[in-house]
């Protein structure tokens, strides 16, 4: 998320907003530039049919990321009703669940149900408070956009994203330190984060589609990659 935020002040500092910078570019020069912020939240697609996941594996509801995007547009006519657009632009997504990855440096990546994790020295679960895996990607967004002069406009395309970043992140309680002789295990309250997964795609590609009004738009993307590579880790979109 960090990254985002670079990212998007970088941008900002790009485009001219004060009314001094302003009178500099003419309305036509400002049409070529887009810059903007797309905030979803996501659907993950899994197969629990599989040795890498537990069978009662289960993502959270709400999976809140984020897109900061540039896009510079070349209308195909002077009117603009119809352009095409490329730009640059960040992605992050997050799939939060009641799962963690055992190993993240392993050959093959494997989840565990965190509350099947039982204490070694009493038997209760262990305690968590959050539990996700957050994947960000620098993207090559492509788009056609269709704009009618009232402000109501309608976008198709695709982007492929290139895999920058990875992380584990578990809030909660985890062994910490182990007493061989009278066989107990002390449990601290962590905060951990663990990054660049193994076997993660990264590639990632798919469609897109936006429609909206003047400067808010609503917006879908289906990522046709999966995330981890195949037969090395769960089959999960």
């Amino acid at each position: 998320m960090k990254k985002l935020i670079t990212i998007l002040a970088f941008l900002a500092f790009l485009i001219p907003t004060s009314d001094i910078q302003s009178q500099v570019l003419s309305e036509s020069a400002k049409r070529m530039f887009t810059v903007g912020v797309d905030v979803f939240t996501d659907i993950w697609l899994v197969n629990i049919e599989e040795p890498f996941l537990p069978p009662n594996y289960s993502s959270r509801t709400i999976n809140q990321g984020a897109t900061g995007f540039f896009m510079y547009n070349m209308p195909f006519s002077e009117k603009g009703t119809t352009v095409f657009s490329i730009g640059l632009a960040i992605r992050s997504h997050n799939s939060y669940s009641n799962s963690v990855i055992v190993n993240i440096k392993a050959s093959e990546i494997v989840f565990d149900v965190i509350k099947d994790l039982p204490h070694p020295d009493r038997d209760i679960p262990l305690a968590y408070k959050r539990s996700k895996i957050n994947l960000t990607y620098l993207d090559l967004p492509i788009e056609f956009k269709f704009k009618t002069e009232k402000g109501f406009k309608l976008g198709i395309g695709l982007k492929v994203g290139y895999l920058i970043d990875s992380k584990q992140k578990y809030v909660g309680e985890w062994p910490v330190d182990f007493s061989f002789e009278n066989e107990t295990v002390q449990y601290n309250e962590v905060n951990d984060k663990q990054k660049n997964i193994n076997q993660l795609q990264k590639w990632s590609y798919g469609a897109t589609f936006r429609i909206g009004y003047k400067w808010i738009s609503l917006f879908g993307y289906y990522q046709i990659s999966k995330i981890f590579e195949n037969e090395r880790g769960p089959e999960m979109q």
